[in-house]
């Protein structure tokens, strides 16, 4: 298999300043054109690190992606690092020049100055890639190595930038410069089991499974993702093998199955609500609306989504979902009575087909002897039924909201699964 290693350069990355997102998309990417990544290296932006990072990288991979270090000021050396690096010389490359001056006088609408010209300024060297995002062009360098060849290209580290470049120009080139294996993967989505106890319950699976397909465990908040990749040396005319493993997976799994599709929690809602034509509302406390945010990632959520009464507050629950000041003060906000109520609320004020209300504790303080901190009750459900749940989480703030909403997402799929009006 082709290797290919990342390099994103940037003081910010290594101080925690901007997380790194860039490397996971690239990784994605490739994996999914056939190309193994044997390698994922940040550097500040100091020259020889940046050179020796090269150098490393190149005995160890065919393909090395650069990002950062393209813009206009004087810490961004990566353009004239690599032209250095391959004895090249500064020339200005007309195409980039003309768009910029576009983007200049039609877009951004400022003044060009000659530090923006400089952005379309290339090793002579290179093959370059044309930005169609932004100001700073990509480049593709060619070298062998040991009688390999070697393919270095650099990149925009604005997201939204490299990402188009990535999938638009990117990935062609490579598997035009090199034949790829085929990589056919298939996932799904568990939840309610943790990834020990699903290794456990998979273990004779995983061990017989032929070793040109393996198996990866992806947890993350209260869930597993379980993919199967199998890595072919052409393009396979027949997937029955892959398939009927990955069925056989499922009815494994089937217990705990959220979707057999590569979607999040929210989107699996979505679908199935859309599927049966029915719309949903949320009434959050402890989760400040995150449960409204998740479902409303996917475009087009008007289709399904009604609208949150985020009821922090008392008052709040009292004046916007008519929870009865009697059961805040008997039962306090935290418990099984107000969330009842507050989804009855909700359910009678925007009229919707189901309704999440949630409630709790998140820390790291306001803790209480019966209530400690992760301490949530969560009601989901319709206007002829509804059904509670309580939990105790006890992590930090941050995770306990995370794992409020998608099991509160979760509670409302199940729901619908079973609701007999559908």
């Amino acid at each position: 298999m082709i290797k290919a290693a990342i390099i994103t350069i940037g003081d910010e990355l290594l101080i925690g300043q901007v997380i790194d997102t860039n490397s996971a998309f690239i990784a994605q990417q490739l994996n999914l054109a056939g190309f193994s990544v044997a390698k994922r290296v940040a550097v500040g932006d100091v020259y020889n690190d940046i050179k020796n990072a090269l150098d490393q990288t190149k005995q160890e991979a065919d393909i090395i992606l650069i990002t950062g270090g393209l813009g206009p000021t004087a810490d961004d050396i990566t353009k004239p690092l690599l032209c250095d690096y391959f004895g090249g010389k500064m020339v200005v490359n007309q195409e980039a020049l003309t768009f910029i001056e576009h983007l200049f006088a039609n877009v951004f609408k400022r003044p060009f100055t000659e530090r923006n010209k400089k952005q379309a300024e290339v090793p002579d060297v290179c093959t370059v890639i044309q930005n169609k995002k932004g100001t700073a062009p990509g480049m593709a360098f060619f070298e062998e190595v040991n009688g390999r060849k070697k393919i270095f290209i650099s990149m925009p580290g604005v997201p939204f930038e490299m990402m188009a470049m990535m999938t638009d120009d990117v990935i062609p080139l490579l598997k035009e410069t090199f034949n790829p294996s085929k990589i056919e993967h298939r996932t799904l989505l568990t939840a309610g089991i943790g990834e020990s106890m699903l290794a456990d319950m998979i273990e004779d699976f995983e061990t017989a499974l032929p070793t040109h397909i393996k198996l990866a465990y992806l947890p993350n908040y209260g869930m597993v993702r379980l993919r199967l990749s199998a890595t072919y040396n052409e393009t396979p005319n027949d997937t029955t093998e892959v398939d009927t493993l990955f069925n056989t997976l499922q009815n494994l799994v089937h217990v705990y199955l959220v979707t057999n599709v590569d979607e999040t929690m929210e989107q699996t809602v979505a679908k199935l609500l859309i599927a049966n034509n029915k719309t949903v509302s949320t009434a959050e406390s402890c989760t400040g609306g995150y449960i409204a945010h998740l479902l409303t990632t996917k475009a087009g959520a008007s289709a399904y989504f009604e609208g949150s009464v985020v009821s922090y507050s008392y008052h709040a629950k009292e004046a916007l979902l008519q929870v009865n000041n009697d059961t805040l003060l008997t039962h306090g906000a935290v418990s099984e009575a107000v969330v009842i109520e507050m989804a009855k609320g909700t359910l009678k004020n925007l009229g919707t087909h189901y309704t999440i209300a949630v409630s709790g504790i998140m820390g790291p303080g306001g803790g209480m002897p019966d209530k400690p901190v992760g301490t949530v009750w969560v009601c989901v459900g319709s206007q002829q039924k509804l059904i509670q749940r309580k939990f105790e989480f006890r992590f930090d703030r941050d995770r306990n909201i995370k794992l409020t909403a998608l099991y509160a997402l979760n509670m409302l799929r199940q729901f619908i699964l079973t609701d007999d009006s559908n």
